[in-house]
Parts: structure tokens; C-alpha cells; sequence
């Protein structure tokens, strides 16, 4: 089947407060509608991506542009605003995901869950048994207590035959608190799935800490190293980490034979365990004759993207008796940033030599090894 997602982001959070809306805010170097839009982009069975906004959000710096997804203009209530998105789904997949773009921490494993539900049921969505005792109260007392046999707390995403969700949605009016209400007010029958305790909504101001909390333990850090040489043969310059060096030799390669762009290269593709450089661009390619390497360094980054790790650190020794690598060490990194898209304080390029040793210390050429850290959480 099919499948589409919709992440629903026009509300305004003014539970919250601060100055921008809280799917807005900073979650461990991301915006909390970043995480939950992400979660699904990098999903293998999520084909259309639907992410609604409100109207004043549009124009304005903080939504990511990055994953692609189709955007839509909310509504005045969080119903309109999935009618919206399920319209702009229409034809395209069998079975969407609804899901709040305040439940930022949102797993793989509880959207498989739903996307099984769906197999069977026409509509399913995850929730978390009631456990605690419940008490009515008014002005700070207790007034009496509430059963919670058969009681749970609902979560998104929740999961539907798009035909079916959106018939329901444009006979349904007024606002609903979420679209099981929607559903089983056409009659349709929900499947429950177990929730998540971890896929906690953003409602609160202390709810941030607690999901820093929760990202701190589920992170998933993964480390690459990477390795390059490339012979000197005759030429006038060689290009070193971006930046292009006079000097009385070049360097031999398929590409522009950047070793130290090479070798971080390397390092980001073995992190994601994708392999190397020669697989992705094989030198047997005539295309990729004399490429500038950014081309191959800006695929790992889009790859390490579009699998929802973050890059937080590249550290890349150049090996080599000469050029001089101290004189063009600042302009490498601040390239070296540009291309990765993080900051300069989170790249290192350094050089040393080999003591006269081996073929660098013969000046036969140079080499490179880099790491790179990525996390996901």
C-alpha cells in the first residue's frame, strides 16, 4: 500500500508561550516540527510527505526546507488544517499517518505499528493505558474520583485509509480533538496499538527538559574514519580540503584529487555503513574524470540527512612533507563548514609528516585520514 504522512503544524502554542510558536523551538539542535517531519521522511515505507503550516509561518526562516515535503496552508482549527492536507493526498496513497507536530520524538517502531494495524483495520492509532488514579477537582480540591478501567491516553500518529478519513473529515463540523473523533463520528471502528511513554507531546514548558532527557538516552551516535593517497605527478597546483594550493606538482586522480575532501568523505559514508567513495562514484565513470569533490561531499551530507543523523564533528590530518598545509588551515576549515553546513568550530583540519618515512616522507605524495561523528536522536 501506499503510504502518505501529514504533520500537522499550524497551531500557535500559546500554552507554551515564548516568542515563537513551541513547534517552533530548539530541540537538541533542531526545531521540534524539524524532529517530527524528519521521523518521517526517513521512513522507507512514507512515499508523500505533507506538512502543514500556518499561513504566517510560510514566508518566515524557521521551518526546514530540508526534507522536501508538500506544503499546505492551515486552517483556523486543527481539523481544517488535516482536511487540508488529506485534499493535497488525494489520489496519490492508499493510507495516511496523521500525526502532531509536537510529538517530536515519535519512532520507527511505533509507525510500523500503526502501518500493521492498517493491514487489517481501516483505522488505527496508538495509545497509553491509564494507570494512575483519577480525581475530579475544582480550586485545588479533590471532589471526587474517576474509574479508569477501559481509559487511555490517545497519541499520533494515528493511521487511515485516506478514502475514508477524508470523506469523514469533510462531513465533520466543527473542531475535533483529534481525527479518531473525526472517524468515529462516521462511524468508522479504530484499532488500538500500544503507544509509547517516550512519544510525549510538547504542551509545557518543562516538557522540553524531558524530551532532552529522552533524546540524551535514545541517541545514536555512530563514528567513521576515512583514508586517502593520491600520487604527485606533474602539474602547478593541488586541492586540499576545498581550497586551491600553488604548488610545483599535482596530484594524480580520477577526480580533482582532494585527499583530505576524500577522506572525510569516506569517513561520513562509514558511519552510515554506505560504503566508500568508489561505490557511490565509481572511477571507472568518465563523468566523475577531473569532478570537483564537493560533488561527493555533498552527497554523504544529503545521505546523512535524508537517515536523520546529524553531523556534529569532522577532525581530517593531512600527512605530507610538503606544500605547507599551516598557511591554508583557517581557509580549509571555514570551506570544509560551508560545505558540510555546520559550524567552523566543529571542523579540524590538521597536517603533520612522516618523518622522511615512507612514500609521503619521499615526497611521492599525500595522504589523509578523517572521523566523523553523526548522531541521531
Amino acid at each position: 500500500m501506499r503510504v502518505g504522512a501529514i504533520i500537522v503544524a499550524a497551531g500557535r502554542g500559546t500554552r507554551v508561550g515564548g516568542p515563537v510558536p513551541k513547534q517552533w523551538r530548539g530541540l537538541s539542535g533542531q526545531s521540534v516540527a524539524e524532529r517530527a517531519l524528519r521521523a518521517f521522511a526517513g521512513h522507507p515505507a512514507v512515499s508523500n510527505l505533507v506538512f502543514v503550516l500556518h499561513p504566517a509561518d510560510i514566508a518566515g526562516p524557521l521551518w526546514p526546507r530540508d526534507p522536501a515535503a508538500q506544503i499546505v496552508h492551515g486552517g483556523a482549527t486543527r481539523a481544517s488544517s488535516v482536511l487540508a492536507g488529506l485534499i493535497a493526498l488525494e489520489g496519490q496513497v492508499d493510507v495516511v499517518l496523521i500525526h502532531d507536530a509536537a510529538r517530536p520524538l515519535v519512532s520507527t517502531a511505533l509507525i510500523d505499528q500503526v502501518l500493521a494495524a492498517l493491514q487489517t483495520a481501516r483505522a488505527a492509532a496508538p495509545a497509553v493505558a491509564i494507570t494512575d488514579a483519577l480525581w475530579h477537582g475544582v480550586s485545588g480540591l479533590v471532589t471526587g474520583t474517576q474509574g479508569r478501567d477501559g481509559l487511555f491516553r490517545a497519541q499520533t500518529p494515528q493511521g487511515f485509509w485516506l478514502a475514508d478519513i477524508l470523506a469523514a473529515h469533510r462531513a465533520y463540523s466543527g473542531d475535533a480533538a483529534d481525527d479518531v473523533a473525526v472517524a468515529r463520528a462516521a462511524g468508522i471502528e479504530v484499532a488500538i496499538v500500544p503507544g509509547d511513554e517516550d512519544n510525549l507531546k510538547i504542551t509545557r514548558e518543562a516538557d522540553f527538559a524531558r524530551a532532552e532527557q529522552l533524546m540524551r538516552r535514545q541517541m545514536d551516535i555512530r563514528v567513521g574514519n576515512g583514508f586517502d593517497v593520491h600520487q604527485f605527478v606533474a602539474g602547478d597546483h593541488v586541492w586540499l580540503c576545498g581550497v586551491q594550493i600553488p604548488f610545483a606538482q599535482g596530484l594524480n586522480g580520477h577526480s580533482d584529487s582532494d585527499v583530505g575532501m576524500h577522506a572525510v568523505t569516506d569517513a561520513i559514508y562509514g558511519a552510515l555503513a554506505a560504503g566508500d567513495i568508489g561505490q557511490h562514484f565509481p572511477p571507472s565513470d568518465p563523468q566523475w574524470k577531473g569532478a570537483p569533490s564537493h560533488i561527493f561531499l555533498t552527497h554523504a551530507m544529503q545521505m546523512t540527512r535524508d537517515q536523520g543523523f546529524t553531523l556534529t564533528h569532522v577532525d581530517c590530518t593531512l600527512i605530507c612533507e610538503l606544500p605547507k598545509i599551516g598557511p591554508h588551515a583557517a581557509a580549509m576549515r571555514a570551506e570544509m563548514a560551508r560545505i558540510l553546513g555546520i559550524d567552523p568550530a566543529r571542523v579540524s583540519v590538521k597536517a603533520t609528516t612522516s618523518e622522511k618515512l615512507g612514500f609521503t616522507g619521499r615526497g611521492e605524495g599525500i595522504a589523509a585520514m578523517a572521523t566523523a561523528t553523526l548522531v541521531k536522536s
